[in-house]
C-alpha cells in the first residue's frame, strides 16, 4: 500500500455558520504528506455556510488541498456522506463532522492506523467541548458512563477494538463489500453502517490518538431534540438488526416505560403511589450521586447543571425510543434499509 495513499475527506453539514470556518481550517492544516481532497456536502443550507467556506478556501490557497462542495438535497448526514462518497476519489475515505474541529495530525494517524492494524473502520475518542457553562456541563456529562452508557468513545484512553466509533476512517473497499449509509436513519446510521460492517467480518479500531473536539449542544432544547431523535431512530435500528442492541441501550426507555406506567397507576390505586415513588426516588438517587462523584473528579461548579443534563440525556432518550415503537409499530418484518448502490464511476462536480 502506498505509504501516503490519496485521501478523501467527506464533511456532511447543513446550517454550520457557527462552526464551519473553525472545522474547515483544521482539515486544510493537516500535516499529511500525501494529498487530499475535501468534500463538503451541503444539505441546501439557509445561512452563509457556502459563504464562509468559499471565503476561507479563497484565503488559504496553496495548501495542496482541494474543496470541492456538493449540493445534499436529502438535508441528513447519510444522504451527504453517500453523495460525497459517489464523488470520491480517494484510496482512504475519511469522515468529519461540522460540530467538530480535528487535530493536525489527525489525517496522518487515520492512515496509519489502517496500514498499521489493517482495521475496516479506525476512529478516535470523542472529546467534548464548549463554550457555555452549561455546554461545558454537558461536554462532561456525555464523557461518563452514567451519562451515555458504554459507548468507549466517549471516554476509552486505550487503543482497543470496539463496536462503534466516532466519525470514522475506511479503504475504498469497505463501502465495495458492504454498500453505503442507510438513508432512512436520520440518526444512528453509523451504529447501523458498523453493525453489517462487524456482520461481514470487518474489524472497528478506537485509538485515542486520532484526536478531535466535538461542540456538544449548549442549551436544553438543543440537548434534549438530539437525544430525542437518537432514541427516536433507534427503533427502526432494532427492526433492522435486532441482535445489534446492547442491554445498556434498553435501559433509558424501559426506564421511561415503568415511570410513565407507575404514574398512570398512582392515579387508580395506593400501590401504583409506592411504586412511582420508588422508582423516580431510585433514579433520583443514583443521579445526584452520579452528578457528586463526576464533580468531584472535576469541578463542583458543574453540580447544579449535571443533575438536568443527565435527566435530559435519560428522558429525552427513553420517549424517543417509545415514540419510535408507536412510530414504526407496523415495520417489524420490514428490514429493508435505502442503502444506494456503490457507483465506481465518479459523477463532474
Amino acid at each position: 500500500m502506498n505509504r501516503f495513499p490519496y485521501v478523501s475527506v467527506v464533511l456532511p453539514l447543513r446550517n454550520e455558520s457557527a462552526f464551519i470556518e473553525c472545522g474547515l481550517r483544521a482539515i486544510l492544516e493537516q500535516d499529511y504528506l500525501g494529498e487530499i481532497e475535501v468534500l463538503v456536502a451541503d444539505g441546501i443550507s439557509i445561512d452563509d455556510t457556502r459563504d464562509k467556506i468559499q471565503s476561507l478556501v479563497a484565503s488559504i490557497h496553496g495548501l495542496g488541498s482541494s474543496v470541492i462542495i456538493i449540493d445534499n438535497p436529502g438535508k441528513i448526514v447519510p444522504t451527504g456522506i453517500n453523495i460525497a462518497l459517489q464523488h470520491a476519489r480517494g484510496e482512504m475515505i475519511i469522515r468529519v463532522d461540522g460540530h467538530t474541529v480535528i487535530a493536525p495530525d489527525y489525517v496522518r494517524q487515520c492512515v496509519e492506523t489502517l496500514q498499521r492494524t489493517h482495521a475496516d473502520n479506525v476512529g478516535g475518542k470523542m472529546n467534548a467541548t464548549a463554550s457555555n457553562p452549561f455546554g461545558k456541563a454537558v461536554a462532561l456529562a456525555t464523557s461518563t458512563p452514567f451519562g451515555i452508557g458504554g459507548g468507549r468513545f466517549h471516554y476509552s484512553d486505550q487503543e482497543e477494538w470496539v463496536d462503534t466509533v466516532y466519525m470514522g476512517a475506511w479503504t475504498r473497499k469497505v463501502f465495495e463489500k458492504i454498500g453505503l449509509f442507510d438513508e432512512e436513519l436520520v440518526r444512528d446510521q453509523d451504529d447501523e453502517f458498523n453493525y453489517r460492517l462487524r456482520a461481514a467480518g470487518g474489524k472497528i479500531l478506537l485509538n485515542p490518538q486520532i484526536k478531535s473536539e466535538y461542540t456538544v449542544r449548549s442549551t436544553p432544547r438543543a440537548l434534549w431534540r438530539q437525544y430525542f431523535q437518537y432514541g427516536y431512530w433507534k427503533v427502526r435500528v432494532l427492526q433492522k438488526h435486532p441482535v445489534q442492541m446492547r442491554p445498556r441501550q434498553f435501559v433509558p426507555p424501559v426506564f421511561v416505560f415503568a415511570l410513565l406506567a407507575s404514574l398512570i397507576a398512582s392515579f387508580a390505586a395506593s400501590w401504583g403511589i409506592w411504586l412511582l415513588t420508588l422508582i423516580s426516588g431510585s433514579y433520583l438517587l443514583a443521579n445526584l450521586s452520579a452528578s457528586v462523584i463526576t464533580s468531584a473528579k472535576k469541578s463542583w461548579k458543574y453540580l447544579p447543571s449535571l443533575p438536568l443534563i443527565f435527566a435530559i440525556l435519560h428522558l429525552s432518550y427513553g420517549l424517543g425510543f417509545l415514540a419510535g415503537l408507536v412510530k414504526f409499530a407496523n415495520r417489524w418484518g420490514d428490514r429493508r434499509g435505502k442503502l444506494p448502490d456503490w457507483s465506481h464511476e465518479h459523477a463532474t462536480v
